[in-house]
Formats: structure tokens, sequence, C-alpha cells
């Protein structure tokens, strides 16, 4: 019997990667997306067929997490074995200028989610997405499952209350919910405006002449960074355990924003003392300096690791955005040529 999977948040980086996965393995995959004015499907593109096609795998809903009855609905219908809850409003800094909308989102949305499924019955197993951020103001190094929680942003806040209500559901009512602390996770996939990112969306620009600067906040914060298409893999193993439990997933390695910076720049033969400046506005009100993240006991119970190491990750990263930022500047050069032969039919 095919195995149904829902994901919240699957147009994000993570929610592409684990469709991918889930896809792979034989699931049924159904995402749920919210109403946008605008196309926000790209980063799952290559894997929506037609939904009326008799051999399609994959199907969306709209939905949001700031609405339960919305929620019911699409689980009544959908009927699945796993839900993996990545949906939030996930950046740190803008959280300091909407903290009511993360809390919304990414705090009390967890709860919606989770008494949805309750009321309805279904005995679906639950992945919540938690994050290193929720241990902040770090009371030890490295961090663990049993290492307590200090959050320094209002997401921070609101993803350790979707903690504390996950394992809430997991005790109170016996629920099979599990929370993946994940530490830094990127990918080619990331968003533009995530630190790592914008550098290597910048790497490319500037290589192609598209860009001539690059502004960036605190240089100095130092994050354990994997790859989004190994941490994927975790998530899923949570749900094939046969007890619900909760892991840090990490590669036990940390590097500052200064060295992503450079490796970055290296790749692509670039200095980046010429382009890279400072700017005040991309401080947070209250920095978190160092994540390291021990995931000993997802390496014993779940047997991950991750695949990718740091290396390997900036140069794909780079690599992807300068093939990018090179395919930007043909259209530019193609788009100036035909003005100038518009202009020049028009003399």
């Amino acid at each position: 019997m095919t195995k149904k999977a829902l994901i919240t948040g699957i147009t994000g980086q993570d929610g592409s990667y684990l469709a991918e996965l889930l896809l792979a393995k034989g699931y049924e995959v159904h995402g749920l997306i919210r109403r946008s004015s605008s196309f926000n499907t790209e980063r799952i593109e290559h894997l929506y067929a037609d939904p009326h096609d008799p051999e399609a795998r994959m199907f969306l809903h709209y939905g949001d997490l700031t609405d339960g009855t919305g929620l019911r609905q699409v689980l009544t219908k959908v009927q699945p074995d796993e839900i993996y809850n990545l949906g939030a409003q996930s950046h740190v800094r803008v959280s300091f200028d909407q903290p009511v909308y993360t809390a919304q989102a990414t705090g009390i949305g967890t709860v919606r989610l989770l008494e949805s499924l309750r009321d309805t019955g279904l005995s679906a197993r639950v992945y919540n997405a938690a994050s290193s951020e929720m241990f902040g103001k770090v009371a030890e190094t490295p961090q663990t499952e049993r290492t307590p929680f200090h959050p320094r942003s209002p997401y921070a806040c609101a993803k350790v209350y979707s903690y504390w209500q996950t394992v809430n559901y997991r005790e109170s009512y016996g629920m099979f919910c599990c929370n993946g602390i994940l530490f830094n996770h990127e990918s080619p996939r990331r968003g533009e405006t995530f630190v790592t990112r914008k550098i290597t969306r910048a790497v490319g620009r500037i290589k192609e002449g598209l860009q001539d600067k690059l502004y960036l906040g605190n240089l100095d914060a130092k994050r354990d960074w994997g790859f989004a298409g190994d941490y994927v893999e975790a998530m899923w193993l949570m749900l094939q355990q046969d007890e619900p439990d909760d892991f840090v997933i990490a590669t036990g390695r940390t590097y500052s924003v200064q060295e992503f910076l450079t490796q970055a720049f290296a790749r692509a033969g670039l200095d980046p003392a010429k382009y890279v400046e400072t700017d005040l506005r991309y401080f947070r009100p209250a920095e978190v300096d160092l994540l390291l993240g021990d995931a000993s006991k997802a390496r014993q119970v779940l047997g991950w690791q991750p695949r990718v190491g740091f290396e390997e990750l900036v140069a794909m990263m780079v690599d992807a955005d300068c093939e990018l930022a090179e395919q930007e500047r043909v259209l530019a050069d193609h788009k100036a040529h035909l003005a100038t032969a518009g202009a020049g039919e028009s003399l």
C-alpha cells in the first residue's frame, strides 16, 4: 500500500528536497501551499506533474498554518500516514520586524496542526521542524538534546513553543510526534535573503558584472552548516522508528560567516575585500554568536550522518549561482541588444 505524506512548507528549500526523497521512496506526496499572486512553486516545478495524470504522485493543496479550519479540511481529504511540518516564517532577522506574525505562523501554527490532527482522529506520524536557534545564548558547547534553550529572537521563541507543544501532544495524547533540532542547512535552493545564499548569489553576480557590492552584518557569527539534502533524510528516518523521539541534526563542525565568505569568493577567483562592506542594518538586536551541534544520538539511533562537507557545500552553491548569474547576464545583454536595435529603427 502506498504511503501518503503531507508536507507543510513544501515550496521551501527543505520541502523540495523532502518531496524528492519521498517520491523516490514511492510515497504519494501532498503539499500545503499558500495562495500568492505570484508563482511560488519554482523549487518543486520539476516534480509537479499534471494532477489529473493517473500516474501523478504529488498534489498541492491551498492552506495556511494560521487557518485551523483549512488544516482540518486538508487532513480529512488527504488522510496522510506521515506529516512533515516545515512551514514557518523562518527568517530570524525578519522575526524582529514581524514578531506577532512569526509567533502565529511558526509557533501557534504547530498547535493548530497538531490539534487539527487530534480532532480528525487520524493516526499520522508527525515530524516538527525545530531549530538550533532555540539554543541561542548557549549554555554549553556543543549542543545536544539535553542542552537548555535560551532563545534570542522572536523566531527562536516561537520554535521553542512549537517544540514543547510537540512534546506535550506526544506525552498527553500518545501521538507519534518528533522534533528535529536541525542546525543550519544550506543548498542552491536556499532563500536569497539568508546569509549563505546572499553571499553565493553576490559572488555570481559580481563575477558577471551585475553587482558591485555585498553588504553583510555580523561576520564573526559561527554556525554548524550542513547540506539540506542530507538533513531531510534525517526527518524521514525519525518517523520510521518504533518510538517517537527528538534529535539534534548537525555536522559537528563550525565555521564563521567570514570563513564562508572567504571560501565562496575564492571559489570564483574573487577578492572579497574589494566588494564586501558591513552594514549595521543587518545586525540582530540580540546576536547568537556560536552554534555547534552534537548529533551522536542521531548517528546511534537513526544511523544518520551527513555526507556533504563544508567545502563541498560552498562549492556547490557558488557553482550553481555562478551559472544562474551567467544566465541573467546573457538575458540582460539580449534585452539591451533588442532595446538598442529598437531605438535604431525608430530614428
